[in-house]
Parts: structure tokens; sequence; C-alpha cells
């Protein structure tokens, strides 16, 4: 582990908010543990393990059916530990893998077996190498025949340039943490309703309404955070999604509570249609039709 990386929270909280039965944590990782899954050499961090055993023993605490589970950087294109860990949650957990262009038909084919039901694509630079164009719209095609859509993971100053790529992608997408916008400049900035514009504009597009605690400019309870989640739940209640991060990889300014993220869910989603919707319909109909 890093020096200074922040290990998941020992002692989350119980949630005073009760999710509906079906309820998906829809952004959820595994890390190793690395001397059965050991890390990949071209990593820009090592974390500390949170295994799969972990994670389950968080969904159940924190009263969730099923999980998503995203591949992380971390492991590359290696994705031992995710598959490892939806074949142990049976038929509770999917998965985002995370594949290069050569990848095998016969490791796709094992893969969505597993559970897969989508690619990551990241252009967070600081997370990993840049990745031509090309290459991502190669992968795109290559999944496309087995149903899987695409996430993708960006920071908002890079939303205007990929834009023309996203509109090339043959799948649905869906967007990380709302696009990861500058809550300092508010939900009317230009940045953020570019991002709105997107999802308006565009009805193959959904997004995570996830991770108050890495946008936040105040920290918790995350007040700054609220109105952003709360217009894209209000104008795009089919198309959103919500998770917790665990075990939150490389945050910096505090670990967050995972009771008290869960908590935050009626603030962005107040009323119990839009609280269904978020937790169970959306998650269902995109990784378990």
């Amino acid at each position: 582990m890093d020096p200074d990386y922040l290990p998941f929270h020992p002692n989350p909280s119980k949630p005073t908010f009760v999710a509906p039965p079906g309820a998906v944590d829809a952004h959820c990782h595994v890390f190793g543990p690395a001397d059965r899954f050991p890390y990949s050499p071209q990593r820009k961090y090592t974390p500390c393990d949170a295994p799969k055993e972990k994670l389950f023993e968080l969904r159940d605490f924190l009263g969730f059916d099923r999980n998503v589970i995203v591949q992380a950087t971390c492991h590359g294109n290696d994705n031992t530990a995710l598959v490892d860990a939806l074949l142990a949650a049976q038929d509770r957990a999917r998965g985002v893998a995370s594949v290069s262009p050569d990848v095998s038909d016969e490791d796709l084919a094992a893969m969505n077996e597993a559970g897969v039901r989508g690619v990551r694509f990241n252009f967070v630079k600081r997370l990993v190498d840049a990745t031509p164009k090309e290459v991502f719209l190669g992968i795109a095609d290559r999944i496309a025949p087995l149903g899987w859509h695409i996430v993708v993971y960006f920071e908002a100053p890079d939303l205007e340039e990929l834009v023309p790529f996203l509109r090339q992608l043959p799948t649905t997408i869906v967007v990380d943490h709302m696009g990861r916008p500058d809550v300092a400049k508010g939900v009317d900035h230009p940045d953020f309703q570019r991002f709105v514009g997107l999802m308006e504009n565009n009805a193959d597009i959904w997004c995570k309404v996830t991770c108050p605690e890495r946008l936040t400019v105040g920290g918790p309870p995350y007040d700054d955070v609220v109105p952003f989640g709360r217009m894209l739940v209000d104008r795009f209640p089919d198309r959103v999604l919500w998770g917790t991060d665990w075990p939150h990889p490389n945050m910096k300014s505090h670990m967050p509570d995972d009771g008290a993220l869960v908590d935050f869910i009626p603030r962005i989603a107040p009323t119990q249609e839009q609280q269904q919707a978020l937790l169970v319909d959306n998650p269902t109909r995109l990784y378990w039709p």
C-alpha cells in the first residue's frame, strides 16, 4: 500500500435510510488480495487489499441486495479478481471490465458468462496513460454484439473535447460521477450545463450520481454536491444510477463513512418513486435485463 493511501472506513455507521428491496450499489470495486490477485505493474497507485468478502459484508450491512463491481485501474486489464468476485456472488453481482484491444473472443465470452455487462474507458490523466480513441472504438465494436455498455470516466474540463468521440460509440454510455463537475462553480455554470445538455440530447447516455466525497469542497455532509445530483435525478429519473465507490480509491481529503453516503441518497432522490428508479429499476434494466 502506498504510504499516503487511505484505507476504507473500518466501522461505517448503520444508515437511517432504508433502501427498497432489490437495491443495487452500482459502483464499487474489489482490490486483491494481492497475494492471490497481483496488482498491475503499470498501476499509478497501490491500494490496500479490499477483497470480495469485505464488499459483500458491506453490501449486507448497508441494506443492499446487489452490486455492480467496476474494474479499477490498479488491476489494469487483468479482470481475474473481478470475475472471481462475480462468480462468488452468483446472480447478486454484475461487472464492468477493462480490456485491451487484443482481448480474445473466448475471454469476452467467459466474462459475459460470469456477469460482466460493460467495459470502462478511463480518460482521467492522473490515473491512466493516454489511449488513442481508435483503440477504444475498436473495443466498442467488439463488445457491442454482447449487448454490453460502455462506462466512461473523465473530468469536466475534458468533456468538450470528448463529445465527438462519445457520439461515435455504438452502445449505451454510462458516465461516472456526474462527469466530475467543479461544484464550486455551481450547477448553472456552463461546464455542468454542457453535461446536462449532453444527456438531454443523447437518450443513450446515463450517469452515476455518485461520489459526493470526491466532488465536495466543503466536506461532509456534502451540502455543496446536493444540487448537482438533485438536478440530474429530476431531469433524467430513468437514466441515473447510484453507488458507494467502496473502497474509495485515492481519496486524499478524508475517508467517507459508507453509511453516511447511503443517507445522502434521499437528499438527491427525495421521493419513493425516484429512489425506486435510482436504486432498483434502472440498474436492473441495465444489468439484469
